[in-house]
Protein backbone atom coordinates (compact mmCIF):
# COMPACT_ATOMS: atom_id res chain seq x y z
CA UNK A 1 0.00 0.00 0.00
CA UNK A 2 1.49 3.25 -0.92
CA UNK A 3 0.98 6.57 1.10
CA UNK A 4 1.62 10.35 -0.09
CA UNK A 5 1.04 13.50 1.62
CA UNK A 6 -0.15 15.71 -0.81
CA UNK A 7 0.55 19.32 0.91
CA UNK A 8 -1.63 21.99 -1.20
CA UNK A 9 -3.79 25.25 -0.06
CA UNK A 10 -6.23 24.64 -1.72
CA UNK A 11 -9.19 21.98 -0.88
CA UNK A 12 -10.76 21.77 -4.12
CA UNK A 13 -7.39 20.76 -5.36
CA UNK A 14 -6.56 18.45 -2.89
CA UNK A 15 -10.21 16.42 -3.73
CA UNK A 16 -9.23 16.25 -7.64
CA UNK A 17 -5.79 14.69 -6.84
CA UNK A 18 -6.94 12.40 -4.78
CA UNK A 19 -9.95 11.10 -7.34
CA UNK A 20 -7.69 11.06 -9.83
CA UNK A 21 -4.90 8.92 -7.99
CA UNK A 22 -7.35 6.85 -6.64
CA UNK A 23 -8.21 5.67 -9.75
CA UNK A 24 -4.28 4.03 -10.48
CA UNK A 25 -3.84 3.69 -7.17
CA UNK A 26 -6.78 1.25 -5.16
CA UNK A 27 -5.26 0.76 -2.00
CA UNK A 28 -3.45 4.11 -1.68
CA UNK A 29 -3.82 5.91 1.51
CA UNK A 30 -3.36 10.02 1.30
CA UNK A 31 -2.85 12.66 3.93
CA UNK A 32 -3.37 16.30 3.27
CA UNK A 33 -1.92 19.45 4.51
CA UNK A 34 -2.99 22.93 3.75
CA UNK A 35 0.78 25.14 4.81
CA UNK A 36 3.73 24.53 5.64
CA UNK A 37 3.24 24.04 9.54
CA UNK A 38 0.82 21.41 8.66
CA UNK A 39 3.31 19.46 6.74
CA UNK A 40 6.22 19.51 8.64
CA UNK A 41 3.91 18.64 11.73
CA UNK A 42 2.51 15.60 9.34
CA UNK A 43 5.77 14.67 8.23
CA UNK A 44 6.87 14.89 11.57
CA UNK A 45 3.84 12.56 12.63
CA UNK A 46 4.28 9.97 10.27
CA UNK A 47 7.89 8.45 9.06
CA UNK A 48 6.66 5.79 6.49
CA UNK A 49 5.40 8.35 3.67
CA UNK A 50 6.21 7.16 -0.09
CA UNK A 51 6.02 10.49 -1.31
CA UNK A 52 5.36 14.06 -0.86
CA UNK A 53 3.62 16.42 -3.50
CA UNK A 54 4.24 20.06 -2.75
CA UNK A 55 2.48 22.98 -3.63
CA UNK A 56 4.96 25.65 -3.84
CA UNK A 57 2.92 28.71 -2.78
CA UNK A 58 0.60 27.57 0.06
CA UNK A 59 1.38 28.99 3.15
CA UNK A 60 4.50 29.21 4.54
CA UNK A 61 6.27 28.25 2.23
CA UNK A 62 7.54 30.71 0.49
CA UNK A 63 8.46 29.63 -2.87
CA UNK A 64 11.71 27.66 -2.47
CA UNK A 65 12.18 27.94 1.44
CA UNK A 66 9.38 25.24 1.54
CA UNK A 67 11.26 22.65 -0.40
CA UNK A 68 14.26 23.17 0.94
CA UNK A 69 13.14 22.83 4.90
CA UNK A 70 11.76 19.81 3.83
CA UNK A 71 14.86 18.62 2.14
CA UNK A 72 17.24 19.16 4.99
CA UNK A 73 14.87 17.57 7.70
CA UNK A 74 13.58 14.97 5.64
CA UNK A 75 16.33 13.92 3.47
CA UNK A 76 15.40 10.86 2.56
CA UNK A 77 11.60 11.48 1.80
CA UNK A 78 10.74 11.91 -2.57
CA UNK A 79 9.30 15.34 -2.98
CA UNK A 80 7.50 16.16 -6.26
CA UNK A 81 6.65 19.69 -6.58
CA UNK A 82 3.00 20.02 -8.14
CA UNK A 83 2.95 23.66 -10.16
CA UNK A 84 0.13 25.69 -11.81
CA UNK A 85 3.94 27.13 -13.41
CA UNK A 86 5.38 25.60 -15.90
CA UNK A 87 8.37 27.86 -16.75
CA UNK A 88 11.67 25.84 -17.16
CA UNK A 89 13.46 28.35 -14.80
CA UNK A 90 11.02 27.29 -11.96
CA UNK A 91 11.58 23.73 -12.88
CA UNK A 92 15.47 23.62 -12.86
CA UNK A 93 15.36 25.46 -9.53
CA UNK A 94 13.15 22.98 -7.61
CA UNK A 95 15.06 20.37 -9.18
CA UNK A 96 18.29 21.75 -8.25
CA UNK A 97 17.00 22.29 -4.86
CA UNK A 98 16.19 18.26 -4.45
CA UNK A 99 12.87 17.51 -6.16
CA UNK A 100 12.57 14.26 -7.63
CA UNK A 101 9.83 15.74 -9.97
CA UNK A 102 7.54 18.75 -10.98
CA UNK A 103 4.33 17.69 -12.09
CA UNK A 104 2.47 20.92 -13.72
CA UNK A 105 -1.12 20.80 -12.64
CA UNK A 106 -2.38 21.31 -16.11
CA UNK A 107 -1.73 17.71 -16.77
CA UNK A 108 -4.26 14.97 -17.18
CA UNK A 109 -4.38 12.21 -14.09
CA UNK A 110 -3.16 9.45 -16.39
CA UNK A 111 -0.14 11.91 -16.87
CA UNK A 112 0.20 12.66 -13.41
CA UNK A 113 0.12 9.01 -12.29
CA UNK A 114 3.01 8.24 -15.05
CA UNK A 115 4.93 10.70 -13.63
CA UNK A 116 4.63 9.61 -10.16
CA UNK A 117 5.18 6.03 -11.05
CA UNK A 118 8.90 6.94 -12.59
CA UNK A 119 9.42 9.07 -8.83
CA UNK A 120 8.78 6.20 -7.35
CA UNK A 121 11.29 4.06 -8.91
CA UNK A 122 14.04 6.76 -7.74
CA UNK A 123 13.90 8.74 -10.92
CA UNK A 124 13.84 12.15 -11.98
CA UNK A 125 10.78 13.30 -13.74
CA UNK A 126 9.77 16.73 -15.45
CA UNK A 127 7.48 17.56 -18.56
CA UNK A 128 9.19 15.64 -22.00
CA UNK A 129 9.87 19.13 -23.36
CA UNK A 130 11.78 20.64 -20.80
CA UNK A 131 14.08 17.99 -20.68
CA UNK A 132 17.85 19.28 -21.93
CA UNK A 133 15.97 22.70 -21.17
CA UNK A 134 17.12 22.78 -17.79
CA UNK A 135 20.50 25.22 -16.29
CA UNK A 136 22.05 23.72 -13.03
CA UNK A 137 22.14 26.19 -9.95
CA UNK A 138 25.13 27.64 -9.62
CA UNK A 139 27.26 26.70 -6.29
CA UNK A 140 26.65 30.12 -4.79
CA UNK A 141 22.86 29.15 -5.08
CA UNK A 142 23.67 26.18 -3.22
CA UNK A 143 25.25 27.56 -0.59
CA UNK A 144 22.32 29.68 -0.07
CA UNK A 145 20.28 27.09 0.38
CA UNK A 146 22.42 25.37 3.23
CA UNK A 147 21.90 28.59 5.07
CA UNK A 148 18.19 29.31 4.39
CA UNK A 149 18.01 25.48 5.82
CA UNK A 150 19.35 26.87 8.78
CA UNK A 151 15.92 28.89 9.49
CA UNK A 152 13.02 28.46 11.13
CA UNK A 153 9.71 28.72 9.69
CA UNK A 154 8.86 31.57 11.84
CA UNK A 155 12.52 33.01 10.65
CA UNK A 156 11.50 32.71 7.32
CA UNK A 157 8.18 34.42 7.95
CA UNK A 158 10.62 37.42 8.92
CA UNK A 159 12.39 37.07 6.32
CA UNK A 160 9.78 37.26 3.69
CA UNK A 161 8.04 40.56 5.20
CA UNK A 162 11.33 41.92 5.10
CA UNK A 163 11.18 41.43 1.85
CA UNK A 164 8.48 42.67 1.29
CA UNK A 165 9.16 46.15 2.66
CA UNK A 166 7.75 45.87 6.38
CA UNK A 167 9.03 47.62 9.35
CA UNK A 168 9.17 46.04 12.57
CA UNK A 169 6.32 47.08 14.06
CA UNK A 170 4.23 45.96 10.72
CA UNK A 171 5.84 42.35 11.21
CA UNK A 172 5.02 42.19 14.60
CA UNK A 173 1.42 42.83 13.76
CA UNK A 174 1.47 40.66 10.54
CA UNK A 175 2.69 37.45 12.80
CA UNK A 176 0.96 38.63 16.53
CA UNK A 177 4.34 38.78 18.43
CA UNK A 178 6.27 41.12 19.82
CA UNK A 179 8.62 43.97 18.44
CA UNK A 180 11.38 42.18 20.44
CA UNK A 181 10.97 39.13 19.39
CA UNK A 182 11.07 40.57 15.87
CA UNK A 183 14.34 41.85 16.43
CA UNK A 184 15.49 38.81 17.99
CA UNK A 185 14.21 36.68 14.86
CA UNK A 186 16.14 39.30 12.92
CA UNK A 187 19.41 39.09 14.65
CA UNK A 188 19.30 34.79 14.19
CA UNK A 189 18.44 35.98 10.22
CA UNK A 190 21.47 37.89 9.69
CA UNK A 191 23.49 35.46 11.48
CA UNK A 192 22.54 32.66 10.08
CA UNK A 193 22.80 34.29 6.56
CA UNK A 194 26.11 35.85 7.25
CA UNK A 195 24.58 39.74 6.84
CA UNK A 196 25.30 43.04 8.65
CA UNK A 197 22.19 44.56 7.17
CA UNK A 198 18.25 44.88 5.64
CA UNK A 199 19.21 45.22 2.63
CA UNK A 200 21.95 42.67 1.89
CA UNK A 201 18.90 40.05 3.52
CA UNK A 202 16.56 41.56 1.08
CA UNK A 203 18.84 40.82 -1.62
CA UNK A 204 19.33 37.08 -0.86
CA UNK A 205 15.86 36.78 0.01
CA UNK A 206 15.02 37.59 -3.61
CA UNK A 207 17.19 34.81 -4.87
CA UNK A 208 14.89 32.36 -3.34
CA UNK A 209 11.28 33.98 -4.86
CA UNK A 210 10.43 32.05 -8.08
CA UNK A 211 7.46 34.09 -9.32
CA UNK A 212 4.66 36.20 -8.06
CA UNK A 213 1.64 33.78 -6.75
CA UNK A 214 -0.86 32.65 -9.67
CA UNK A 215 -3.39 33.28 -7.30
Amino acid sequence: MAKFLIADDHPLFREALQGALANHYPELELREAGDLDATLAALNEDDDLDLLLLDLHMPGSGDLYGLIRIREDYPLLPVAIISGSEDPAVVAKCIGFGALGFIPKSLSSAKIAEAIDVILQGDTWVPAEMRGRLDNITDEDQELAKKVADLTPQQYRVLFLLHEGLLNKQIAYQLNITEATVKAHITAIFRKLGVYSRTQAVLLAERLQLEPNPT
